[in-house]
């Protein structure tokens, strides 16, 4: 499964206008998961439901403050894999389209994928 696209203001980066004004973030998860309960029994209760897991990745980006947008993505991961033990392995992305850098750039973020201990 995957939810791409999630926006939120952070307070994150070296520089002091980043920690004070903060900027806006975009949040990617792709997570795996034994689905195979959840096909069978067609209820959200037997899934990750992306509605919660959207509302703790937004949560974390307005959080605690990270230098580097590779701590938050360290920070999301760990989080999510405490918050749902079903899942088996993701991988987050943080973007930071609005990095201070000198010139013209499409997207700068960096990726993380981790798998759970076992």
């Amino acid at each position: 499964m995957f939810l791409h696209g999630i926006e939120a203001h952070g307070h994150h980066g070296v520089f002091e206008a980043a920690q004070r004004e903060g900027q806006r973030f975009v949040v990617d998860v792709d997570w795996w998961f034994d689905a195979i309960t959840a096909t069978m029994s067609d209820r959200l209760v037997d899934t990750i439901c992306y509605q919660r897991l959207y509302e703790d990745v937004v949560a974390e980006i307005g959080g605690e403050r990270w230098n580097l947008i590779e701590s938050l993505a360290e920070q999301l991961s760990t989080r999510l894999l405490e918050l749902f033990p079903t899942i088996l392995a993701l991988r987050v992305v943080v973007h930071k389209p609005d990095a201070p850098i000198g010139g013209t750039f499409s997207d700068v973020g960096v990726a993380i994928q981790r798998c759970r201990p076992g």
